[in-house]
Protein backbone atom coordinates (compact mmCIF):
# COMPACT_ATOMS: atom_id res chain seq x y z
CA UNK A 1 0.00 0.00 0.00
CA UNK A 2 1.04 3.39 -0.69
CA UNK A 3 -0.09 6.47 1.08
CA UNK A 4 0.18 10.10 0.51
CA UNK A 5 -0.99 12.97 2.43
CA UNK A 6 -1.01 16.75 1.54
CA UNK A 7 -2.73 19.75 2.67
CA UNK A 8 -3.05 23.32 1.48
CA UNK A 9 -4.88 26.40 3.45
CA UNK A 10 -7.62 28.13 1.09
CA UNK A 11 -9.13 31.20 1.36
CA UNK A 12 -12.60 30.73 1.47
CA UNK A 13 -14.97 29.72 3.56
CA UNK A 14 -15.30 25.56 4.44
CA UNK A 15 -19.12 25.69 3.13
CA UNK A 16 -17.68 27.25 -0.39
CA UNK A 17 -15.02 24.27 -0.28
CA UNK A 18 -17.37 21.48 0.53
CA UNK A 19 -20.30 22.64 -1.88
CA UNK A 20 -17.58 22.16 -4.99
CA UNK A 21 -16.07 18.89 -3.59
CA UNK A 22 -19.29 17.53 -3.65
CA UNK A 23 -19.50 17.74 -7.09
CA UNK A 24 -17.39 15.07 -9.08
CA UNK A 25 -17.56 16.87 -12.14
CA UNK A 26 -15.30 19.54 -10.47
CA UNK A 27 -13.31 17.25 -9.73
CA UNK A 28 -12.20 16.65 -13.07
CA UNK A 29 -11.26 20.57 -13.38
CA UNK A 30 -8.17 20.72 -10.44
CA UNK A 31 -7.30 16.84 -11.07
CA UNK A 32 -4.48 16.85 -13.58
CA UNK A 33 -4.82 13.12 -14.37
CA UNK A 34 -8.62 12.56 -13.75
CA UNK A 35 -10.19 12.50 -17.27
CA UNK A 36 -13.63 11.86 -17.00
CA UNK A 37 -16.51 10.87 -14.64
CA UNK A 38 -19.94 9.68 -15.28
CA UNK A 39 -22.99 7.78 -14.12
CA UNK A 40 -22.91 9.83 -11.26
CA UNK A 41 -25.87 8.09 -8.44
CA UNK A 42 -26.89 9.80 -5.42
CA UNK A 43 -26.26 7.53 -2.18
CA UNK A 44 -28.35 6.91 0.89
CA UNK A 45 -25.62 8.42 2.71
CA UNK A 46 -25.80 11.65 1.61
CA UNK A 47 -22.44 10.72 -1.11
CA UNK A 48 -22.34 9.64 -4.72
CA UNK A 49 -21.25 6.45 -6.45
CA UNK A 50 -19.51 7.22 -9.81
CA UNK A 51 -17.54 5.78 -12.51
CA UNK A 52 -13.59 7.37 -13.78
CA UNK A 53 -11.23 7.38 -15.83
CA UNK A 54 -7.75 8.12 -14.66
CA UNK A 55 -4.94 8.68 -17.03
CA UNK A 56 -1.27 7.16 -15.35
CA UNK A 57 1.38 7.51 -17.91
CA UNK A 58 -0.47 8.09 -21.00
CA UNK A 59 -2.92 5.11 -19.79
CA UNK A 60 -6.69 4.98 -19.46
CA UNK A 61 -7.42 3.55 -16.10
CA UNK A 62 -11.30 2.87 -15.44
CA UNK A 63 -12.53 2.46 -11.85
CA UNK A 64 -15.95 3.07 -9.76
CA UNK A 65 -15.60 5.62 -6.52
CA UNK A 66 -18.17 4.83 -3.80
CA UNK A 67 -18.06 7.89 -1.15
CA UNK A 68 -18.12 5.65 2.49
CA UNK A 69 -17.83 9.41 4.58
CA UNK A 70 -19.79 11.93 3.47
CA UNK A 71 -20.13 14.59 6.21
CA UNK A 72 -20.96 18.48 5.49
CA UNK A 73 -18.77 20.40 5.21
CA UNK A 74 -15.86 18.39 6.67
CA UNK A 75 -15.42 14.99 5.17
CA UNK A 76 -15.70 13.29 1.96
CA UNK A 77 -14.08 9.53 2.03
CA UNK A 78 -14.11 7.15 -1.06
CA UNK A 79 -13.96 3.61 -1.03
CA UNK A 80 -11.82 3.18 -4.96
CA UNK A 81 -12.25 -0.11 -6.89
CA UNK A 82 -11.42 -1.31 -10.44
CA UNK A 83 -7.35 -1.93 -11.65
CA UNK A 84 -5.97 0.69 -8.55
CA UNK A 85 -7.74 0.22 -5.58
CA UNK A 86 -7.75 2.06 -2.50
CA UNK A 87 -9.17 5.15 -0.77
CA UNK A 88 -9.61 8.79 -1.10
CA UNK A 89 -9.68 10.73 2.36
CA UNK A 90 -10.95 14.92 2.34
CA UNK A 91 -10.87 16.28 5.40
CA UNK A 92 -11.99 20.08 5.51
CA UNK A 93 -11.06 22.37 8.82
CA UNK A 94 -12.21 26.03 9.51
CA UNK A 95 -9.21 28.08 9.78
CA UNK A 96 -10.79 31.12 10.98
CA UNK A 97 -12.74 32.22 7.81
CA UNK A 98 -10.03 30.06 6.04
CA UNK A 99 -10.35 26.40 4.77
CA UNK A 100 -7.36 24.18 5.48
CA UNK A 101 -8.07 20.74 3.18
CA UNK A 102 -6.16 17.42 3.90
CA UNK A 103 -6.20 14.95 1.40
CA UNK A 104 -5.12 11.52 2.35
CA UNK A 105 -4.92 8.87 -1.11
CA UNK A 106 -3.86 4.88 -0.05
CA UNK A 107 -3.64 3.01 -2.95
CA UNK A 108 -2.67 -0.75 -3.61
CA UNK A 109 -0.09 -1.45 -5.78
CA UNK A 110 -1.26 -4.51 -7.73
CA UNK A 111 1.15 -7.71 -8.01
CA UNK A 112 3.91 -8.30 -5.18
CA UNK A 113 6.58 -8.37 -7.78
CA UNK A 114 5.43 -5.15 -9.36
CA UNK A 115 4.82 -3.33 -5.96
CA UNK A 116 8.21 -3.50 -5.09
CA UNK A 117 9.52 -2.18 -8.04
CA UNK A 118 6.75 0.44 -8.52
CA UNK A 119 6.13 1.56 -5.36
CA UNK A 120 8.75 4.50 -5.58
CA UNK A 121 7.13 5.46 -9.18
CA UNK A 122 3.85 5.34 -7.91
CA UNK A 123 4.25 7.24 -4.76
CA UNK A 124 6.33 10.05 -6.28
CA UNK A 125 3.84 10.54 -8.82
CA UNK A 126 0.83 10.72 -6.67
CA UNK A 127 3.04 13.22 -4.39
CA UNK A 128 3.06 15.21 -7.47
CA UNK A 129 -0.62 14.65 -8.04
CA UNK A 130 -1.66 15.83 -5.25
CA UNK A 131 0.03 18.54 -4.46
CA UNK A 132 -0.98 20.00 -8.21
CA UNK A 133 -4.78 18.70 -7.31
CA UNK A 134 -4.55 21.00 -4.02
CA UNK A 135 -2.80 24.08 -5.73
CA UNK A 136 -5.32 23.67 -8.65
CA UNK A 137 -8.25 23.54 -5.77
CA UNK A 138 -6.64 26.66 -4.28
CA UNK A 139 -6.76 28.89 -7.37
CA UNK A 140 -9.87 27.84 -8.90
CA UNK A 141 -11.34 28.67 -5.32
CA UNK A 142 -9.83 31.58 -4.99
CA UNK A 143 -10.40 32.81 -8.07
CA UNK A 144 -14.07 32.59 -8.22
CA UNK A 145 -13.89 34.48 -4.77
CA UNK A 146 -12.61 37.75 -6.47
Amino acid sequence: MVTVSESIEIEVSIETVFEYLDDPHNHVEVTPSLSSVWNVEPLENGGKRLEFTYKMAGVGIDGELRETVHDPPHRLTFDMRGRLDGEIDLELTEVGEHTRVTYTGTYEVPGKVLSSVTEPFVRRYNERELQTTLQNLKSRLESDER
